[in-house]
């Protein structure tokens, strides 16, 4: 396996604690979600990735947002804009 980046052999696992935010409208009445992924990481260049367990996929953690609910995009606009004026 080689770096998507620099495309370097010089790779390593390294394991990690990450935690997801659902991104819906009462996200903080849901606990953050804690996946136990490992990141791959190029020694050379720094480019790393991380892939969520097929477990938490097949479990719906991270389906498609009902319709309604605004994206992280929309909500961080709206924030910028409010902060700016």
């Amino acid at each position: 396996m080689s770096c998507t980046k620099c495309e370097s052999e010089a790779l390593t696992i390294v394991p990690a604690e990450i935690r997801l935010y659902r991104n819906r409208p009462r996200t903080l009445s849901h606990p953050p979600m804690n996946p136990p992924p490992d990141i791959l990481v190029c020694l050379d260049c720094g480019w790393s990735e991380f892939s969520i367990p097929r477990s938490w996929m097949a479990a719906g953690w991270l389906k498609d947002r009902a319709p309604g609910v605004p994206s992280v995009a929309a909500i961080t606009a709206a924030n910028v804009a409010a902060a700016t004026s």
